[in-house]
């Protein structure tokens, strides 16, 4: 057995509180931060609609299909936020109403459409010579990079989003509950199912660049899910889910800059495990003595 004294293992190095410290002065850093918090609050917002609407495999399939906007900016050589942000909201309107048009059921029309998409993602990455760095980036998400443009962006579509969400509150409720009686209350249901779908798929869009395409749709679930088994009030699940989701995205920043780790997949971790803790803690609290 061999022992090496000298080597450095850094992401086992225990960090203090001066580090943390000197990491919050880096601009990078505070911007990561800021937008952590600005799509963790976006995500726990979206994501307790979407998980009472039974959209996460919308959402995920929106998440994933956004390869091919990513790559037809890269080869246009544009910048791939700028081809992604009009490309998931077309896709997540079209597939809507594909799903709207045919008999068929709403989860095999979003295999196909993302099968499909995946398909044609796949085979355009091919066409694409040289570097390849910012298409991984693309897949597994790194806030650190974010800019000012893309707060602004975040920022843009959470306002929006509360607006359309909270002004119609109401309505939004009885829609996520039961359609049928929307409907019959003369609510315009499909103005706020595409209305949604817009803000989802937007929302989709700016979160690829913090955690992602192969995360995104987890960005979105588990902090809704988290506040479910901790509250079944509506007003109330609403408010912890946004809780959970942008307290959980700034601790993933953090610890991903002390350790050294993926900031996106480290962001999914932290709301994962607290998920796990929740659940534990829901358990044994119900478990009877």
């Amino acid at each position: 057995m061999y022992l090496c004294f000298g080597c450095q293992i850094n992401w086992l190095v225990i960090p203090t509180s001066m580090d943390l410290v000197n990491l919050l002065q880096f601009p990078f850093m505070q911007r990561a931060i800021a937008g952590a918090v600005l799509m963790g609050i976006l995500g726990g917002l979206l994501g307790s609609f979407v998980t009472l609407r039974q959209l996460s495999f919308f959402s995920h399939a929106v998440g994933h299909a956004a390869l091919v906007g990513v790559v037809l900016g890269v080869l246009l050589q544009l910048n791939p936020t700028w081809m992604l942000l009009p490309f998931t909201l077309v896709f997540g309107v079209v597939v809507l109403y594909f799903i709207d048009k045919t008999d068929l059921a709403s989860d095999s029309v979003l295999s196909i459409v993302l099968s499909g998409a995946l398909a044609i993602g796949v085979i355009l990455t091919s066409l694409v010579q040289g570097y390849r760095g910012n298409l991984m980036r693309v897949l597994f998400g790194d806030i650190l990079a974010i800019d000012a443009t893309d707060l602004i962006l975040t920022l843009f579509i959470l306002v929006g989003s509360s607006i359309f969400l909270l002004s119609t509150l109401r309505q939004q409720i009885l829609l996520t509950l039961n359609l049928d009686v929307a409907q019959v209350q003369g609510i315009p249901v499909q103005v706020y199912r595409y209305g949604f779908v817009i803000l989802l798929s937007l929302a989709v869009a700016v979160a690829i660049k913090a955690v992602g395409i192969l995360l995104v749709n987890a960005f979105l679930v588990i902090p809704a899910s988290t506040a479910k088994l901790m509250s079944h009030h509506f007003s109330r699940f609403l408010v912890v889910s946004v809780i959970v989701g942008s307290t959980t995205s700034m601790s993933g920043i953090v610890v991903s800059g002390l350790f050294n780790l993926a900031s996106g997949p480290s962001i999914v971790l932290v709301q994962f495990l607290f998920f796990v803790a929740v659940f534990i803690w829901v358990k044994l609290k119900l478990k009877p003595a």
